[in-house]
């Protein structure tokens, strides 16, 4: 009975005030058609790919006659850890200098606030000529994993920045002050309480910051290359999944291994962040 008195009411508000109710429409026909779109995709993805999938797309070595996409998909857990290990330490200590140093108001964090904004804002073929101009060709390193990394690394950080000081600034007040009243210092404090307070929300940041990775081409194509195979170490050249794909389909060749490396994408990116999200979850349980 409770039920139906409520939806009652309902209908009798969304009456009173029309307008109240052709909002309720709007936003249920744009979440039902985000997530109609999103099935959509899948479904194309998965039956245009799955009857590709075989044995010979996880060689070890790539070749005309197998089209494997095993090195690519090295190549982008190995780009992937570089990048993160460049750009989360980074991120993670200017947003600790911005919440728990800076002072209110100060110019500097003002500076550091737009330049990260103007950074997230930049097209990531900005991001791939600036990374050939300067890694590739001014320090010589090169096409190689390692310009390609730091390429990145720039293109994540303020993604990672942000989020880290939100959930910085999300953690209660009352937890540093408690600290501080049993006479723990600024630096334990923020590194033993205020920290692993934010490492979910941290976490979340890292995994937008992994799928960006996985699913970046324009930035790779001219700073890691193409080069269809693993690399002796981080100097050398060599593509990612998402590069691989790419290439394969520009070709117009290997259509159907390119719908097949895209499922794994797929996979892969979904697992990723399906064992994050767990991961935050323990975190913040305990």
């Amino acid at each position: 009975m409770s039920n139906q008195t409520t939806f009652k009411q309902k209908i009798k508000k969304y009456r009173k005030h029309p307008g109240s109710f052709l909002m309720l429409l709007l936003v249920m026909m744009g979440a039902i058609l985000t997530f109609l779109v999103l099935i959509f995709l899948v479904v194309y993805i998965l039956v245009n790919g799955i009857p590709s999938i075989g044995p010979a797309l996880f060689s070890l070595h790539y070749t005309s006659e197998n089209v494997s996409l095993m090195p690519a998909l090295i190549n982008t857990v190995i780009m992937t850890g570089l990048s993160l290990l460049i750009a989360v330490p980074l991120g993670i200590f200017a947003s600790i200098f911005l919440v728990e140093y800076a002072k209110q108001g100060n110019r500097l964090m003002g500076v550091i606030r737009l330049t990260t904004e103007t950074l997230s804002g930049i097209p990531s073929i900005v991001y791939g000529l600036f990374g050939m101009l300067f890694f590739v060709n001014t320090l010589g390193w090169g096409f190689s994993l390692l310009a390609g990394a730091f390429t990145l690394s720039i293109m994540i950080l303020p993604l990672i920045l942000r989020q880290t000081e939100e959930s910085l600034k999300a953690v209660p007040d009352s937890f540093r002050e408690g600290s501080f009243g049993l006479g723990a210092g600024k630096l334990r404090t923020v590194f033993h309480i205020v920290l692993p307070s934010a490492v979910p929300g941290i976490l979340a940041g890292v995994i937008l910051a992994v799928g960006r990775i996985v699913g970046e081409t324009a930035a790779l194509m001219y700073t890691a290359g193409t080069v269809a195979k693993v690399p002796s170490n981080i100097m050398g050249s060599g593509r990612t999944l998402a590069l691989h794909m790419y290439t394969l389909a520009s070709e117009g060749l290997y259509m159907d291994q390119a719908y097949a490396t895209a499922v794994i994408l797929l996979v892969l990116v979904v697992g990723i962040n399906t064992l994050s999200g767990g991961i935050a979850k323990r975190l913040m349980k305990a």
